[in-house]
């Protein structure tokens, strides 16, 4: 690996930061399987839709995740597979001893 640039690092390090967050990380592992509405994603992580639409916000500023809107209803998903990947390889890491 190349020794990256300082906006680079920077970069990992807010999305680190967005990741570090418990209600952050379940929101985003509650994406994992698919596709859902605000209110799909509050019943999930057990918090009211005001708090989830914001934590939402962040996540898709930071491109984490993704919004498609459809009709009257926007559908959120992880904006792609490395998101997966990083939460499947974090989880294998905190297992491994």
């Amino acid at each position: 690996m190349t020794t990256p640039h300082p906006e680079e690092i920077q970069q990992v390090t807010q999305m680190f930061k967005m990741l570090g967050d418990p209600t952050r990380l379940k929101i985003l592992l509650s994406l994992q399987e698919g596709e859902r509405n605000v209110t799909s994603i509050a019943e999930e992580v057990h918090m009211e839709q005001s708090a989830v639409s914001h934590q939402l916000k962040l996540l898709k500023d930071n491109r984490i995740i993704k919004s498609e809107r459809q009709g009257k209803t926007i559908l959120y998903s992880l904006d792609d597979k490395h998101v997966v990947d990083i939460l499947q390889k974090t989880f294998e890491h905190i297992h491994h001893r």
